[in-house]
């Protein structure tokens, strides 16, 4: 095959496809003599070039003289190049090539009869127009009239220069030819630096013509210093609209092989690792911002459970200043104890402290309860540094884990490492917090316990000092387990209680005081450094509070006892109070401003509440202002996320519906079109609990108790006893088979039956611990498949992580995140979620201390093509973006717009380069193996095979012979699932993903 494309490509470029076979040569250099001759039988060289640094046998970096060649092989070169002009009679311009062996001995190649690409170093280094001279000889000459009457009248080599082809082609995607229009084109300048080239800023780049923009030419006196100035020349070019090879040039001209002048022509493929590691530019990447921008600007914002109003226009929330009194202190806090005097220390020092601590949830449990966990990085980034000194004293701010991580993901295209970790930087005093699902770590599901502790143990190195373990049936051995991951990362393990029912009432019998004193017992008895009490729903009354605390600080007097609760029935700063009171040493809350409804009690009400006695919290109450006001303005941004709660609602006693679902569970109940029903659903919620065997209800059993809900709701059943009833007949969610097949752990008070086995029908169960019985995850074999994937400089460790837990939606974030770039993260919040105005500017922070202007103009009329030309101002250099109108396919017809492929799918395979299909080589219900042809594309010049990344089936054929395609357009779509496996290597993480979640926005049935 690779034969037949060789010849067929050099019949369609020279009429002739006749194939040479060559002695092979191992690892040489490709020396080349620049001779001129006349008429007259005279000859002449002007010295040699190297050009051994070549990707598929063509040049991409060439200098002259060679560096590091022996001067004897070089004399010897010059000698025989004159030697065999002058016996064939050659005349006018011409390049003589040989390849020298790593022993010295050389080999001619062939003559070259023409000026070549890279004749411009020569004239560098010689003052020599070869150019101008081969048209002088051309029109009769003679050297002598050139002034090279003999070989001594040749100039002398003056310094180095060295030249790069600037191409537009895409190094990350093997060099794949890109095409597109120059919406930038800035090229650098200077002594010692010569452009040839002839594109300019608005130029089409074909993909039916060479790739080449421009060379680059950089001479200096010595082979470093021509080194450098060309590093800095590619520095400068500003390039945008289409990919070049700039990146893997300035890595050739970094490497020490190529400084020393010992590069070979092997160099590209032995050095390929650290070549093709790139770091990303800042000029590609925003380019892909700006695709990201005017893809919003022609197709909407594209943001799933946003059913609010809009964000208001303009919007600017406030600089919260740094209180004046603590601006030139040494910036301390419980951290630093923590730190000092490690977990054991930390806990006998909160328990030693007089008055009651505070954590902050602003940063993660109130946005996820009224904002659908949509707060992004960049609004928490912001306030980071005030907060560290007006929450100085806090016990902790939470800001990690939970459905946060996912939702960073999913929904927000953002990495959750980043976040902990820029956050760490910014506020390093005030010990962190995360909500850690035990045995689930971030997900929905049980993992590996290697992938766990591996998890646990990179987020404490992240930044999180206090791991709040729960398990969302209280399963005691699901969290003994989540402990000892915490206690062997060197983290505070904080236990969880998770608190249902009422305790305060005698009839509540299943969830009495009793059951949490023995759950706490075996814990405490475990090793704990503190006790949560996690009432997600705000069920936890003040007397409960009272009750519940005091009974567990009289058993634990040792024990740190942290309380939790949301505000759904409006009782909760009463809880909060009461909790203090009964010994209780931290309690949550939350700014003002995002206080209140599902989500936490008010900082403020506690601090006012408690300043001046005994349990005052250290926290300067006027000082929490600027904060509040801050999240205030913030939180009118994310409007679209907002529900439409007005006030409280005790209803919360009957349902029992987590704060951080009940908002969301109505996001989703109207994506199914059950938004008028959502009385029933609430009272299907009740029901559903009751069949279930009235568990414990979070995350991620809040979330089966809320698809079941959903369930009877759109069957019409109306009750537990309805259920039972016809359970046989019914095809229930997947989260609800899993439950009673045991994957979230035990329950309580077992499984009920015969609910249970009616739902599973002979389908296997698990006994005990979940994760005990699964197989140690490969996460090296993990990151060896994403980097092979996603190329080896866009993974790291910590993606591995997150794909552990996510594999789907992380396939999905790191596709965005190519497309777009992560810069992405940067943009003010409403211009992420919404479309900007005409001539509305931002401002964007491209690298640290850099940023940049961006005002969006116009958006011009659809194409023909099914496009749209959106206009921008980028630091007021007009741009210009094309984007899809993904609605032309009604307004022009389908065959305006291609389909493209979904990067996040193996089986979708797209086109590698723009060019044309000469050949398809499989069939729709053909089945395929990984590495077999598909089809031959032709572009500029260069026929490439499409090859199938995995084995299947082809479902979807999408081109025939002769169609034009852009890069990207889909080609074929191939079914792996009737291959059995990817690549002959089942991943047991595939089936560890959820498209949805009771604390986010997302179809849950």
């Amino acid at each position: 095959d690779a034969f037949v494309r060789a010849s067929n490509e050099a019949r369609a470029a020279f009429g002739n496809g006749s194939m040479f076979i060559e002695k092979y040569v191992d690892e040489p250099r490709h020396i080349e003599i620049q001779i001129l001759a006349d008429h007259h039988g005279n000859v002449i060289h002007l010295y040699e070039r190297d050009c051994s640094v070549q990707r598929r046998h063509q040049k991409v970096v060439e200098m002259a003289p060679s560096f590091n060649l022996d001067p004897k092989i070089r004399q010897k070169l010059f000698d025989d190049a004159v030697k065999l002009c002058k016996h064939v009679g050659y005349r006018n311009a011409g390049t003589v090539e040989f390849m020298v062996d790593k022993q010295g001995d050389y080999y001619f190649l062939e003559v070259n009869p023409r000026v070549q690409v890279e004749h411009t170093v020569t004239e560098e280094v010689t003052g020599v127009d070869i150019v101008q001279s081969q048209i002088l000889v051309a029109g009769g000459a003679t050297l002598a009239d050139l002034g090279f009457a003999t070989q001594a009248d040749v100039p002398p080599l003056n310094g180095f220069a060295i030249q790069c082809r600037v191409t537009s082609e895409d190094p990350e995607a093997n060099f794949q030819p890109d095409s597109g229009r120059l919406e930038a084109y800035r090229v650098p300048g200077g002594p010692g630096i010569r452009m040839d080239g002839a594109v300019t800023t608005g130029n089409v780049m074909s993909s039916f013509y060479d790739s080449l923009l421009a060379k680059v030419i950089a001479t200096a006196p010595t082979f470093p210093k021509a080194a450098q100035k060309m590093q800095r020349a590619l520095g400068e070019f500003q390039i945008r609209g289409i990919k070049t090879n700039i990146p893997f040039l300035e890595n050739v001209l970094r490497h020490p092989e190529f400084l020393a002048g010992d590069a070979k022509t092997s160099f590209i493929e032995k050095h390929a690792r650290e070549l093709f590691n790139f770091e990303g530019h800042g000029s590609l990447r925003s380019s892909k911002l700006l695709s990201y921008l005017a893809d919003m600007q022609v197709n909407g914002p594209d943001h799933p459970g946003a059913v609010g109003p809009p964000p208001p226009a303009r919007a600017s929330p406030i600089v919260v200043p740094i209180p004046a009194r603590s601006a030139n202190r040494k910036l301390t806090g419980w951290r630093d104890v923590l730190v000092a005097q490690g977990p054991e220390g930390w806990a006998k020092a909160v328990r030693a402290h007089k008055g009651v601590l505070l954590t902050d949830t602003t940063m993660r449990d109130a946005h996820q309860s009224l904002l659908a966990t949509r707060m992004r990085t960049i609004d928490m980034l912001k306030p980071a540094v005030a907060t560290s000194h007006i929450l100085a004293n806090a016990g902790s701010l939470e800001v990690w884990g939970g459905a946060t991580f996912d939702v960073a993901l999913r929904f927000l295209h953002e990495c959750p490492w980043t976040r902990l970790e820029r956050l760490r930087e910014l506020i390093p005093n005030v010990p962190f917090q995360m909500l850690l699902r035990g045995a689930n770590a971030v997900g929905y599901t049980s993992y590996p316990d290697n992938a766990v502790n591996e998890f646990v143990a990179q987020a404490k190195k992240s930044g999180v000092d206090i791991f709040r373990v729960f398990d969302s049936l209280n399963y005691v051995d699901n969290l003994k387990f989540g402990i000892d991951s915490v206690r062997a990362a060197g983290g505070v393990a904080e236990a969880t209680l998770c608190y249902t029912g009422d305790v305060s009432d005698p009839k509540r019998e299943r969830y009495s005081l009793d059951y949490y004193m023995d759950m706490a017992e075996q814990l405490v008895d475990h090793g704990v450094h503190a006790l949560a009490i996690k009432d997600m729903a705000g069920l936890l009354k003040p007397a409960a509070s009272t009750m519940l605390v005091g009974a567990l600080r009289k058993r634990f007097p040792e024990v740190v006892i942290h309380v939790h609760t949301h505000d759904s029935a409006g009782t909760a700063v009463a809880t909060q109070l009461a909790a203090a009171a009964a010994g209780a040493d931290i309690v949550d809350c939350c700014m003002d401003s995002m206080s209140g409804l599902t989500s936490q009690p008010s900082m403020g009400a506690i601090v006012n509440s408690l300043k001046g006695t005994e349990l005052d919290t250290g926290i300067d109450p006027r000082a929490i202002l600027p904060l509040s006001t801050y999240w205030e303005q913030v939180r009118e941004v994310y409007s679209p996320f907002e529900s439409n709660m007005k006030a409280v609602s005790s209803d919360v006693y009957q349902h029992e519906m987590p704060g951080g679902q009940y908002t969301n569970l109505k996001f989703q109940a109207a994506s199914l079109g059950l938004g008028k029903e959502w009385d029933k659903i609430c009272h299907a919620y009740a029901e559903a609990n009751l069949a279930l065997g009235d568990i414990v209800k979070v995350t991620p059993s809040s979330k089966v108790v809320g698809d079941l809900a959903q369930f009877m709701v759109q069957n019409s059943i109306p009750d537990q006893h309805s259920l039972v009833d016809k359970a046989e007949t019914l095809s229930f969610p997947s989260s609800v088979v899993e439950y009673f097949q045991g994957y979230l752990g035990q329950p309580p008070a077992g499984f009920p039956e015969p609910l249970r086995s009616r739902v599973l029908k002979g389908k296997h169960t698990i006994q005990g611990r979940p994760g005990a019985s699964l197989a140690p995850l490969d996460l090296d074999g993990l990151e060896y498949r994403l980097k092979e994937k996603w190329g080896a400089a866009n993974i790291s460790r910590k993606d591995v992580l997150s794909a552990a837990m996510y594999p789907k939606v992380f396939d999905e974030y790191i596709s965005f995140a190519l497309k777009y770039s992560n810069l992405v993260e940067r943009l003010p919040t409403r211009a992420f979620l919404a479309p900007l105005d005409e001539d509305e500017e931002i401002e964007v922070e491209i690298a640290k201390g850099v940023s940049a202007s961006i005002r969006f103009k116009a958006m011009g009329e659809l194409q023909s093509n099914g496009k749209r030309e959106v206009f921008f101002e980028a630091n007021g250099v007009p741009r210009v973006v094309e984007v899809v109108d993904r609605q032309a396919e009604v307004a022009v017809g389908k065959k305006a717009v291609r389909e493209k492929a979904d990067l996040a799918l193996l089986g979708s395979v797209g086109a590698p380069m723009a060019g044309t299909i000469i050949e398809v080589q499989v069939k729709t219900g053909a089945v395929v193996t990984a590495g077999q042809q598909l089809v031959i594309m032709s572009a500029m010049k260069m026929e490439t095979a499409v090859c199938a990344p995995v084995a299947g089936t082809i479902t979807q054929l999408a081109v025939e012979a002769n169609d034009a395609l852009d890069a990207g357009d889909l080609v074929v779509y191939i079914d792996t699932t009737k291959a059995g496996a990817i690549d002959g290597v089942v991943d047991p993480m595939v089936t560890m993903d959820s498209s949805s979640d009771d604390d986010m926005t997302g179809p849950s049935v």
